[in-house]
């Protein structure tokens, strides 16, 4: 009896240690994305409305969706710097959007991003590889 409460206990940290290191990432809601707008960055906690591309094929929301839902929380200070983008993920059937900023890095670096109804500010890194589809993604449309 002793060796399964040991083995339960071990399973539990193994878990919340597990779940410690992997990060808090981005969330979205689980329905069907019909666009995402991007705009130029104006001013951290509000959205530009001058849309400049709209991602509305298959392949271009799943490669953003995927970007946002893999960034993970980690402080960025972003006080005194300008968004390069606005992003507003639009789902079907009326849902709220998820209005996102995004400050776009260089090809080898992590780019950030922060939901721009975040009064505390919390950021989220992407990977340098996430950096490199954002570029393609935005930068040849």
């Amino acid at each position: 009896m002793k060796t399964m409460y040991c083995l339960l206990i071990f399973l539990v940290l193994f878990v919340i240690v597990g779940c410690q290191i992997s990060g808090e990432t981005m969330v979205l809601l689980d329905e069907k994305i019909e666009v995402i707008n991007v705009s130029a960055g104006n001013e951290v906690g509000n959205i530009n409305t001058n849309t400049i591309i709209s991602l509305t094929d298959k392949e271009s929301i799943e490669a953003l969706e995927t970007v946002i839902r893999t960034a993970v929380k980690q402080k960025v200070d972003v006080n005194n710097s300008t968004p390069d983008f606005d992003i507003l993920v639009e789902y079907a059937e009326g849902f709220p959007g998820h209005p996102i900023h995004l400050w776009l890095a260089e090809d080898e670096e992590p780019s950030t991003l922060m939901y721009i109804v975040d009064e505390e500010r919390v950021t989220y890194k992407t990977t340098s590889k996430s950096t490199i589809q954002l570029r393609e993604l935005l930068m040849t449309k």
